[in-house]
């Protein structure tokens, strides 16, 4: 999670420099050649993939991968990256409902309490003042963008914690990226027609092959091997990690300004992550 939120955070120079939909093209394309031996392989049982795997890893791949890489990306053009972060902290309210109404994983009153640390605050910044001279950048459509992103991640979530029953985190990792590549082609290729591919820098070029790699091999390896050893409620919290990093790369790569109401919902998410990881 602490690398999805670098990422988050750094796709902000990436939207700057190309349009949206040919940069998530882009990003699923390249992953997609680093992960080719994981395309083609067996299941761990040396079964092939049945119909309800792959339609749970359409699914997986429609919302985590398609649906979250449109709202994210836009979500973040339109706000500050500080922003986009801090909302990020209401995905483990969103995993741990959708745990509960879907999974039927039972939640305790720690949990519950960590859930509304969480949502609390997001409520706090939300009522906070944006810094002087960046309302520009705390676009109200941006931040529904970023919050739709957080729905889409926390339905990922759910189900890759079906799919890790049966196929291997780099597998799934793998094909989830093959469908986003597939969804993704047909806009990109619209966008490549008119984009001047020479007015792209060495360093953006290095960032985008960064976020290639983390957002579809590094992070979801990461995450989908931890999920295997954690209910998804209880995962759903370390989330938190994910506003904490790409807050501190806003404010430390990018120059954004951290408020008071940024330290305070950050605080929260913290207590939260503290609070349900106790015994």
């Amino acid at each position: 999670m602490a690398v999805v939120g670098s990422y988050v955070a750094l796709s902000k120079p990436l939207t700057a420099a190309m349009p949206v939909l040919l940069l998530a093209w882009l990003r699923f394309a390249i992953a997609a050649l680093v992960m080719l031996p994981w395309t083609v392989a067996r299941d761990t049982n040396g079964q092939w993939i049945g119909p309800r795997a792959w339609a749970a890893l359409f699914a997986q791949s429609f919302f985590g991968n398609f649906l979250f890489s449109i709202f994210m990306l836009n979500g973040v053009a339109m706000t500050s990256a500080s922003a986009a972060g801090v909302i990020l902290a209401m995905l483990p309210a969103a995993v741990a409902l959708l745990s509960w109404g879907l999974l039927r994983e039972r939640l305790t009153g720690k949990g519950w309490l960590a859930i509304g640390l969480a949502i609390s605050g997001v409520a706090i910044l939300s009522v906070g003042r944006a810094p002087a001279g960046s309302s520009g950048d705390w676009s109200l459509l941006g931040n529904l963008l970023v919050l739709a992103c957080v729905f889409c991640e926390a339905i990922y979530v759910v189900i890759g914690k079906r799919l890790t029953a049966t196929l291997s985190a780099m597998r799934i990792s793998a094909l989830i990226n093959l469908f986003g590549l597939a969804l993704m082609t047909p806009f990109g290729l619209w966008q490549a027609q008119d984009f001047d591919f020479g007015s792209l820098s060495p360093g953006i070029w290095s960032l985008l092959v960064f976020y290639a790699i983390a957002a579809s091999m590094l992070s979801t390896w990461l995450w989908l091997s931890g999920l295997k050893h954690l209910p998804a409620s209880h995962s759903g919290v370390f989330t938190i990690a994910m506003p904490l990093a790409a807050s501190a790369v806003a404010v430390g790569v990018l120059g954004e300004t951290f408020t008071t109401a940024h330290a305070i919902a950050l605080a929260c998410a913290a207590a939260g992550v503290i609070l349900i990881t106790r015994r």
